[in-house]
C-alpha cells in the first residue's frame, strides 16, 4: 500500500536510502517524540516523476496502521481510504488548511499507447485542470428534458472552427491536463469530428466522447472512433426501459441505440461510460437501472445529479434527504459493481464515503474493500474536484467557464490561453479558495475535499459560493445565521439547510 503526501512538506533528500525528511511539516507534527512524527520517521520510498518545481514523495502504508480512526488534531484530520489492483490510490487523506491537502500520486510506470503518463503528474489544482470539456457544438437532435445547453437541431455558425479546436487540443496537450472530453450537443453533429479526435491522440491527449443516442450513432461510426484514437465513448442511460428512457431524452428508439452502442465499444474493446442523470422525474428507477448496469461490460457510471438550469426545473431537483439516500445506494453499489462510479454535482458524496468508512472503524470492523473494477487508461480523478478547481468548461463559441452549469465566462480561448484563464481569473481563483465558501460550507471540516456544488449553490441562490443547497451535514459547531423574523414566530434563516 502505498500513500501520497505533497512535496511543500515532504523533502525528498536521501535518494541514495530511499529516505525523506519530514520538510516544512509543523514541529509539533514532525517530532519524533510526537505520536505523529514518531509514525513518520520512516524510509520515505521516493522516484516518482518530478514535474518543473512540484515533486511527489510515496511512504510506506503499513506504518499508518494507526489511522484507523480519525485523528483530528489542530487543523489536521487524518481518515483511511481503500484502493484496489496494483494502482496505488489515494488510502490516506489529509486536510491542512493552510498548507494544501493529501493528493494522488499513483506508482510511475510506462504508457503503453504513447499517451502522456498523467499518473505521475501531482494534483495542484490551482496550477492546471484535472479535465476540460470542450462542447464542440449544441447541434443535437434530441430534447432531453434536463438539457443544460437548450440544445437545437442546426449548428451555430459562430462554433469553434477546425483549426481553433486543434489549437485548443494543443495547450491541453502542453498543460498536460488528463482527462479532455469533447461534449454536445451531439459532437457527431461535426464532420471534423474524428481529424480531431485523431489530433488529440498524436498529441498524446486521451479523449473521451459523449455522443447523443440517434440515428447519427452507427456501428461504423463507433469503429471510426476507435481507429481515431478515442479512449472511452460515453453514452447515457436515464432509465431502464424503452419508455422510461426514451421520455426523457425526447426521442423514441434511444434506448435501444444507447444499448446497441455500448455493444458496438464492447466488440472492439473500446471503454464504455454511462452517464445518468437523476432527478425527481426518474429517481424512483435507480435500482433497476443500476441492475441493468450490472449485467452490461462497462468501465465506469457517472452519476448526475440535477443543476436546475437550462431545461432543468426547479421542481425536479431532489431533496437533500433525497441525495443521501441515493448515497447510500451508490456506496453500497460500488461495494459489488465491476465498474467504478463517480457523481457529477454531487461533491457531498466525497463526504458520505467518509464517514461511512469511519462509522465501520470505530465499531471496531474493517473498511469494506471493493471488489476489481474494470480498468481503462482514463484515470479516476483526485478528491477536491469542484467547478472551477480541477475543473474547466469551453463552450461551442470559444468561452471559458468554471462548469457547464456554472455560466460565468472568464475568457475565450480565441483570444487568450486557457491555462492563462484558468490559472489567473478571478472567477476561478474564487472557486478554488475554500475559505470564500459561504453559509456551512465554509465552516465544513470536509470543504477540501467537497465544498458543495458551486453550480447549484449559484441556481438555487444567485450566489456561486453559497452553501450547497441539498446536503444534509450540518458541520461540528455550526449555528446557522438568523435573521430578524418578518412575521411573529416565522424566523428567516439566511441559509437555505
Amino acid at each position: 500500500m502505498l500513500y501520497a503526501i505533497n512535496s511543500s512538506y515532504v523533502r525528498s533528500d536521501h535518494p541514495a536510502t530511499g529516505r525523506a525528511s519530514l520538510g516544512c511539516l509543523p514541529s509539533w507534527l514532525s517530532s519524533r517524540s510526537s505520536p505523529i512524527g514518531s509514525k513518520l520517521d520512516i524510509g520515505f520510498r521516493t522516484g516518482l516523476t518530478q514535474r518543473a518545481a512540484s515533486a511527489t514523495a510515496v511512504i510506506d502504508a503499513e506504518f499508518f496502521e494507526f489511522a484507523g480512526c480519525p485523528w483530528h488534531l489542530g487543523c489536521f484530520c487524518f481518515l483511511q481510504y481503500d484502493f484496489c489492483h496494483d494502482r496505488a490510490k489515494l488510502c490516506f487523506w489529509q486536510e491542512i488548511s493552510s498548507l494544501g491537502t493529501l493528493v494522488t500520486a499513483p506508482c510511475a510506470r510506462p504508457c503503453c499507447n504513447g499517451c502522456m503518463n498523467y499518473e505521475t503528474i501531482p494534483a495542484d489544482f490551482s496550477e492546471r485542470p484535472y479535465i476540460v470539456i470542450w462542447e464542440v457544438t449544441q447541434a443535437c437532435d434530441l430534447a432531453c428534458v434536463h438539457c443544460r445547453a437548450c440544445a437545437q437541431p442546426k449548428r451555430n455558425p459562430f462554433e469553434l472552427s477546425t483549426d481553433d479546436g486543434k489549437r485548443l487540443i494543443d495547450e491541453i496537450a502542453q498543460m498536460e491536463v488528463p482527462v479532455f472530453v469533447l461534449t454536445g450537443g451531439d459532437p457527431i453533429k461535426r464532420p471534423d469530428l474524428f481529424e480531431l479526435i485523431g489530433h488529440a491522440q498524436r498529441c498524446g491527449v486521451r479523449v473521451s466522447l459523449t455522443p447523443s443516442a440517434t440515428p447519427l450513432l452507427t456501428r461504423e461510426v463507433v469503429h471510426r472512433l476507435k481507429d481515431s484514437g478515442l479512449a472511452r465513448l460515453a453514452v447515457s442511460l436515464d432509465g431502464s426501459n424503452r419508455e422510461a428512457h426514451d421520455a426523457f431524452r425526447g426521442m423514441a428508439g434511444s434506448f435501444d441505440r444507447t444499448m446497441a452502442a455500448i455493444a458496438w465499444a464492447n466488440e472492439i474493446g473500446l471503454p464504455v461510460q454511462i452517464n445518468t442523470t437523476f432527478s425527481r422525474r426518474n429517481i424512483e428507477d435507480f435500482d433497476a437501472i443500476a441492475a441493468l448496469l450490472e449485467c452490461e461490460q462497462i468501465t465506469l457510471w457517472s452519476v448526475f445529479f440535477l443543476v436546475p438550469t437550462g431545461r432543468g426545473k426547479l421542481n425536479d431537483l431532489l431533496s437533500a434527504e433525497e441525495f443521501e439516500s441515493t448515497f447510500g445506494k451508490l456506496h453500497q453499489l460500488s461495494q459489488r459493481s465491476s465498474f467504478h462510479i463517480k457523481t457529477t454535482e454531487a461533491q457531498h458524496y466525497r463526504r458520505y464515503v467518509l464517514q461511512q468508512q469511519v462509522a465501520q472503524r470505530r465499531i471496531g470492523g474493517q473498511v469494506s474493500h471493493e471488489t476489481a473494477k474494470v480498468e481503462d487508461n482514463i484515470g479516476r480523478a483526485p478528491r477536491g474536484l469542484n467547478d472551477g478547481k480541477g475543473f474547466v468548461f469551453v463552450s461551442h463559441k470559444g468561452e471559458v467557464f468554471p462548469s457547464g452549469f456554472l455560466p460565468f465566462s472568464a475568457g475565450n480561448v480565441r483570444s487568450d490561453s486557457l491555462s492563462r484563464i484558468y490559472r489567473e481569473s478571478s472567477v476561478f481563483q474564487q472557486l478554488r479558495d475554500p475559505s470564500q465558501l459561504g453559509g456551512k460550507c465554509g465552516a465544513c471540516e470536509f470543504r477540501h475535499i467537497c465544498g458543495g456544488s458551486r453550480a447549484r449553490a449559484y441556481a438555487i441562490t444567485g450566489d456561486p459560493l453559497a452553501q450547497e443547497p441539498c446536503c444534509v451535514y450540518i458541520p461540528q459547531g455550526y449555528v446557522p445565521i438568523v435573521l430578524p423574523s418578518t412575521k411573529a414566530g416565522s424566523p428567516n434563516e439566511l441559509h437555505v439547510l
